[in-house]
């Protein structure tokens, strides 16, 4: 077995992106092997007896009518394994589910660009568009059901099945059926190369600074991760003399555990707990702040919504806790475990959930989400809660 890694991710792969990959990322504490962690399943057997299974592959073999491929059957095999663990976290990925995962890592893909979930009914959800993608375009919102794809329904279907379905080449088009409070509309979207900076900023009337982070990415051969990019805007931010700093994590679904300790470090002085990871109640690791506070001291609200998940909750909850920034938005998604991806033979790959973390405060957030200090709902015209948060930066 090859390297692992850890990531902390909003949802499952294929909570992801239309485009058929994940943002999540990789970082954090990392095992060369899962057998390396204290594991809660000792008492199970050192192989599996498969000699039922195999009747299943007779039965298959003999009366489908259809063509089957070996590498299918057994890619269908590993992903059962993972699904049998109830967990929608842990997942294996064949070698062209793997390498669409890992491109989505750059940033730069092919597809509508929305974040797909599954909600506590199991029926497939949008947890928030990509900004100016061609999702967010056509008018596709956070907590859209999406029935059907190209006319066919999603009941009972896969989320990473479905991503296949609606990802594709850009220039082509996908029509999806989506349920609004309860009333259907179809929308026929043109896929399109996406390519995401994980991080904006700019300067705003009243010298604040806005600081828009859309996921937690690591240093690539492409450019610069997501912490060498926001810490060159603080450090812009502190040489303009700002009053104040918006940080905007809204429709953000996570990314790695290593760039939101450093973003959070921007304000939370060094060896302050960032969060806490723990596995099977015992603690793992105490993640602290690494220093460089740089934007310490200087008033910051932090914007949150239902689709702020994972590492931006790390990073929202690092914040408010420490109390160097206060939150206002919506309650944020809930995403409280992190995972590790194992890489298999074959280029293919296990997404495995391996703990849970904590807030400084010592919550898991895990389907609570983070319950902003000043909520204020979202309009159809303006940003409501931008405005909320320049309004009381300046005053």
């Amino acid at each position: 077995m090859k390297q692992s890694r850890q990531i902390v991710a909003a949802i499952a792969i294929a909570a992801v992106f239309f485009s058929g990959g994940v943002i999540y990322g990789r970082g954090g504490i990392s095992f060369d092997h899962a057998d390396k962690l204290n594991s809660e399943n000792t008492t199970l057997p050192a192989d599996l007896d498969y000699s039922t299974a195999e009747s299943v592959y007779d039965a298959l073999k003999d009366n489908y009518d259809g063509k089957l491929t070996q590498t299918q059957l057994l890619d269908g095999v590993k992903a059962g394994l993972a699904q049998s663990t109830g967990d929608p976290y842990t997942e294996f990925f064949s070698a062209s589910e793997a390498k669409t995962l890992n491109e989505q890592l750059t940033g730069t893909f092919s597809g509508i660009g929305a974040q797909l979930g599954k909600n506590a009914a199991g029926v497939i959800e949008i947890i928030a568009p990509i900004t100016g993608s061609p999702a967010e375009k056509a008018g596709l919102k956070p907590g859209d059901l999406i029935s059907k794809i190209n006319g066919t329904t999603t009941s009972n279907l896969d989320v990473d099945i479905a991503v296949s379905k609606i990802r594709g080449e850009s220039g082509t088009t996908v029509t999806l059926q989506i349920y609004r409070n309860g009333v259907p509309q179809d929308y026929t979207i043109t896929r399109a190369n996406i390519s995401i900076p994980s991080v904006e900023s700019k300067m705003l009337d009243g010298n604040i600074g806005y600081l828009r982070i859309s996921q937690f990415t690591d240093d690539t051969t492409s450019g610069p991760g997501t912490a060498e990019l926001a810490r060159k805007a603080a450090q812009s931010f502190k040489d303009q003399g700002v009053k104040g700093v918006v940080l905007d994590m809204r429709s953000n679904p996570g990314g790695t555990v290593d760039s939101a300790i450093s973003v959070s470090s921007l304000w939370v002085p060094q060896g302050k707990t960032v969060m806490v990871e723990k596995r099977g109640g015992q603690v793992v690791k105490t993640n602290t702040a690494t220093g460089g506070n740089i934007l310490n001291g200087i008033p910051t609200i932090v914007l949150i919504d239902e689709g702020s998940a994972s590492a931006s909750e790390i990073t929202a909850g690092a914040l408010k806790d420490n109390k160097v920034a206060t939150t206002l938005g919506a309650k944020s998604y809930g995403k409280g475990s992190f995972q590790t991806v194992l890489n298999l033979s074959g280029d293919s790959e296990l997404k495995v959930t391996i703990g849970r973390w904590y807030r400084p405060n010592g919550q898991n957030i895990d389907k609570q989400g983070i319950k902003p200090d000043q909520v204020v709902k979202q309009t159809d015209s303006g940003d409501a809660q931008l405005d909320a948060a320049t309004a009381k930066l300046k005053s």
